[in-house]
């Protein structure tokens, strides 16, 4: 899979070996990928190969004094000399950019201690090979299905993929990994009178199209939860005991202390979480993990700077141990790196990023949760979520919350949800973790000049004191 980037490898070599004669460091990261989305609804079917990393090279190089990048689309041997003169000009470049008498800040020069890693895609059934025709009439068939439920106006279903290959080159490493994810979709729009309601479920997979199975099995959990909507009643607002589903933890898990603890906010004094390190954050049932120690759409053997990735421990049973970080805010801040330098693509810089991020597991079952309740709800299906980690705030939309009364569920369903808080209070409060932890991978994040990577988030169920509105 993406055999050009095998014929550059020996040139990209000179190159390396080129800019070593003048500096410290280098490094180049080479990336390919192919992307396909297929899509049916009551407008018809749409099929995009538009995706969002693309082919190209990013050269790096360091000094003692500081760093430059350079991102270009086309490579050969013969480009070498003039690459050099460019990172010389950049670099100059950035420090007469300097104020007159302002030193450059001294950079650490990143790690480049031995490593040589080859790792293959593993999947099943690859979409381009299954071929567009075959996609759509397995989607043409969820859709037909869904179709013939009560209340449903329309009901439409995607499928994307997007197969990466990345190779990273330095004077010591050699690391090479191809990547395949597959995610989907099913969302409903119905009616009774003149109200609509939707309804969505999102479906992922490190691997490819043998994720249509559990789609075409669940399509009628999406008809039910819709006829559901459509009988929901507003929220009382207020504070309740809560039982959150994987889905809506995982939320919880992105948005209270994802961004919050990306050590480039802690570099720009952006993040609250920063002057809680050693410190109770959270219930002694909440640890929190992010890193490729599990599969799922975001998971590298090695990020965009050249770090090998592996099990993050941010929050270790309440208490908060450390971020997450790329290369330059570790130099900054005298820490290791983590392996979340992450960029969009080649032609953007890495930032700081989550990858798989999730709660772990405790020993509590949904029903004991449910069991254990007076009065309050069970969330389901998340919508969007934000949060400010300069103050820890939290703001998230579910859309399904079911009424739990005497430690049962009643049937009544409330909607639309807003989930707000103080990031500690929420999450000192977690009472119950169940046992199964599932990570969900259909989403991108955004940052910067919102530049979107794809991220998982997930968890078990988890009880909580949550207020709701």
């Amino acid at each position: 899979m993406f055999e050009r980037l095998d014929a550059q490898k020996p040139a990209l070599k000179k190159l390396i070996a080129a800019l070593r004669e003048r500096y410290p460091y280098a490094s180049v990261l080479a990336t390919d990928e192919r992307y396909r989305s297929w899509h049916v609804s009551k407008n018809g079917t749409t099929i995009s190969s538009e995706g969002d990393g693309g082919y190209g090279f990013v050269i790096r190089v360091f000094d003692d004094a500081g760093c430059a990048e350079y991102s270009i689309n086309a490579f050969s041997e013969e480009m070498i000399p003039a690459i050099v003169r460019e990172m010389q000009t950049r670099l100059l470049a950035a420090r007469s950019a300097l104020p007159e008498g302002v030193a450059p800040m001294p950079t650490a020069i990143p790690d480049d201690s031995p490593a040589v890693l080859k790792k293959e895609a593993k999947f099943e059934i690859d979409p381009m090979e299954l071929g567009d025709e075959a996609i759509l009439d397995r989607i043409r068939r969820i859709r037909e299905k869904g179709l013939k439920g009560e209340n449903v106006l329309d009901l439409s279903c995607y499928v994307t993929y997007s197969a990466d290959r990345k190779l990273f080159l330095s004077e010591h490493r050699d690391l090479d990994e191809s990547h395949m994810w597959t995610n989907a979709g099913v969302g409903a729009i119905g009616s009774r009178g003149e109200e609509l309601k939707n309804s969505y479920k999102g479906y992922s997979l490190l691997g490819g199209a043998e994720l249509l199975r559990e789609v075409e099995n669940d399509v009628g959990l999406v008809v039910s939860n819709l006829n559901d909507l459509l009988n929901s009643e507003p929220m009382i607002p207020g504070e309740y005991e809560c039982v959150c589903d994987p889905e809506v933890t995982g939320m919880i898990v992105h948005e209270a202390f994802g961004h919050g603890v990306e050590m480039d906010m802690f570099v720009k004094d952006r993040a609250q979480a920063k002057q809680f390190i050693g410190e109770y954050v959270a219930s002694p049932l909440v640890t929190m993990h992010d890193g490729s120690a599990v599969d799922e759409c975001a998971t590298w053997a090695f990020d965009d700077e050249g770090t090998l990735t592996g099990d993050t421990v941010v929050i270790d049973k309440g208490v908060l141990r450390r971020g997450m970080c790329d290369a330059l805010s570790a130099a900054r801040l005298g820490v290791s790196p983590t392996g979340n330098g992450r960029r969009e693509s080649y032609e953007r810089k890495a930032y700081t990023r989550m990858t798989n991020t999730y709660f772990e597991g405790g020993d509590a079952t949904k029903e004991e949760m449910i069991a254990s309740i007076p009065y309050g709800f069970l969330l389901e299906e998340p919508t969007s979520g934000m949060e400010d980690p300069k103050n820890w705030g939290i703001q998230c939309m579910v859309n399904i919350a079911r009424e739990i009364k005497d430690g049962k569920l009643t049937g009544k369903v409330f909607s639309p949800i807003v989930l707000t808080g103080y990031v500690p209070d929420l999450l000192k409060s977690v009472s119950m973790m169940g046992g199964k932890v599932q990570l969900a991978g259909g989403g991108y994040c955004g940052k910067g000049y919102k530049e979107w990577v794809k991220v998982s988030d997930g968890g078990a169920y988890m009880k909580a004191r949550i207020r709701l509105g």
